[in-house]
């Protein structure tokens, strides 16, 4: 199982400032001024995206969401699907008058006048924009106030439904998230397309802190089809630590922490089962970057007919094979940030 070539498509341009990087569990860098920390922020932000559309990243953000919250956790999920919203219908929730649009379009508006109750205990709800043009093509400076106010919700855990593809405004949600989830079904198609979007996210994260360490050069190489340009975090610490060894440790503890986490979806076989091992050792491999596989979520037919009575899969069949996968899924969760419950 091979990853894409490094010069694919999928690797950022240079077009948009990056958001700033996660600072870790305690404190966040607010987005336009290095250095100063947000307070009051979620406990965890997970941020669930994908390489493609219709991998069942809506499915799984929204039945987390619900998992999380039965085990006592107060949760808030954000769909930032711009111009695809549907992730309150996964959750039965009727079409919100109020929507994430009503937010980004208004600058004076609070996010938490469009947050909506779902009807599940500890769960709510910023639905995302609804029939609005260009919705998906927010300007930089809405981006970073969404992300600005979405740092300061009181909530235990906010869970980011994204849209497909590596987009400059889906990439900086996935980076700037605590846990970046990433969906893939066991499909060679779909492998082929998480590699690019982790690949993307790491190039987008490298934009981000490439001054720091005097890399912008190298970045700028990598991002080209240049023969013999530095490729993988370790090839670019190489390059650094010629320059400076205490600024090549710096960086190699900055990479080091972007580290992605694997769902598989809809595996139908126990040899489906083993694809996620398979691209967490590949990517290590190739890349020489950590990965973690949160486990897999079989293929069950009661996920699409929960699906089309629009309720959760773990509310509507808890024991269902599917149900049980995502539970176990959302257990590793609270074991990675040291929850009991």
């Amino acid at each position: 199982m091979s990853p894409p070539s490094p010069s694919s498509a999928s690797q950022p341009a240079r077009s948009s400032p990056p958001a700033q990087p996660s600072a870790g569990a305690a404190a966040r860098t607010d987005p336009e001024s290095p250095g100063i920390v947000a307070r009051n922020r979620p406990h965890r932000i997970i941020a669930v995206g994908g390489g493609k559309g219709g991998i069942g990243k809506s499915l799984v953000s929204a039945n987390l969401g619900v998992a999380l919250a039965s085990r006592g956790q107060r949760v808030l999920l954000v769909d930032a699907d711009l111009g695809g919203a549907n992730l309150h219908t996964c959750l039965g929730v009727a079409q919100p008058t109020a929507t994430l649009s009503d937010f980004m379009l208004r600058p004076k508006a609070r996010l938490e006048d469009v947050i909506v109750p779902t009807g599940v205990a500890n769960l709510s709800l910023i639905a995302g924009a609804l029939d609005v043009l260009d919705a998906a093509n927010i300007k930089y400076a809405q981006k970073q106030r969404l992300l600005r106010s979405l740092q300061t919700q009181s909530v235990d855990y906010l869970i980011i439904d994204l849209g497909a593809g590596s987009s400059f405004n889906t990439l900086d949600f996935f980076i700037i998230a605590d846990h970046g989830v990433l969906v893939l079904l066991p499909e060679p198609t779909s492998v082929e397309n998480a590699y690019r979007f982790i690949k993307a996210a790491f190039y987008r994260r490298l934009q981000q802190v490439e001054s720091q360490y005097g890399i912008e050069r190298l970045v700028e190489r990598a991002l080209s089809t240049r023969e013999g340009a530095a490729r993988t975090p370790h090839q670019i610490i190489q390059h650094v630590r010629q320059q400076n060894a205490a600024l090549a440790e710096r960086l190699e503890k900055e990479l080091a922490a972007f580290r992605v986490k694997l769902v598989l979806n809809q595996a139908r076989s126990d040899g489906d089962l083993n694809v996620g091992a398979a691209v967490v050792s590949a990517w290590k491999k190739f890349f020489g970057l950590e990965m973690d596989d949160l486990g897999a979520i079989r293929y069950d037919d009661e996920a699409w007919r929960a699906v089309r009575k629009r309720r959760p899969i773990v509310l509507e069949k808890p024991e269902s094979p599917a149900a049980v996968g995502i539970q176990r899924i959302a257990d590793r969760l609270l074991a990675l940030d040291g929850v009991t419950e």
